[in-house]
């Protein structure tokens, strides 16, 4: 029972933590982009949020109560990214209100609402590797837990290297969140181009 946990575990944080989840990683990067090391609070409660959305479809869909498009949610991943980097585009040059609220923010609920995508995204991935397994709440709940543990792994390296950036090359928090945001939404038109 435990090697299923951990074999499940190790699938869910490489399935995240990989090139090939490149459409994920960039989303992380685009959610990511408009903070810095000092804000953790606030991107933690932002990835919480990214993990409530993601967990609930990947849930539903993993065990049969929701059935969906594969290739609708591979064009709809894209424009999550595209409204992420528009978001943080429109924000540029603004620093994040101290008082603002941390978990209903606008940001947050964004994240929930992508997430739901996202999650669905992992699902296609998680049910080719379970087979007609008819519950396996086990190696969903490993599977879920490795994926966060990728994304969070994935965001501290990308307020590390905001920090670096920021820091210690003294570039401004401005172009950093330009830089950021534009290349990721080049990205995301790239694949929106690819699936449509």
């Amino acid at each position: 029972m435990s090697s299923v946990f951990q074999t499940y575990l190790q699938l869910g944080f490489f399935h995240i933590f990989n090139l090939q989840a490149y459409d994920h990683l960039v989303f992380l990067l685009a959610l990511c982009a408009p903070y810095v090391l000092q804000d953790w609070r606030r991107v933690v409660a932002l990835v919480t949020s990214f993990t409530v959305g993601h967990s609930i479809t990947l849930a539903l869909a993993t065990l049969g109560f929701m059935q969906y498009s594969p290739s609708l949610i591979e064009v709809l991943i894209p424009i999550t990214i595209l409204l992420t980097c528009l978001v943080n585009l429109r924000k540029a040059g603004q620093r994040p209100n101290p008082k603002a609220p941390i978990v209903l923010a606008l940001p947050n609920l964004l994240a929930v609402s992508f997430g739901l995508i996202h999650g669905l995204g992992f699902s296609s991935y998680l049910r080719e590797l379970l087979g007609h397994q008819s519950r396996p709440v086990l190696e969903l709940l490993a599977f879920n837990v490795g994926v966060e543990l990728g994304q969070l792994l994935i965001v501290s390296l990308i307020l590390i290297l905001g920090f670096i950036v920021l820091r210690m090359l003294r570039a401004a928090r401005r172009d950093w969140l330009l830089v950021v945001s534009g290349a990721a939404a080049g990205i995301a038109a790239i694949l929106l181009l690819q699936h449509v």
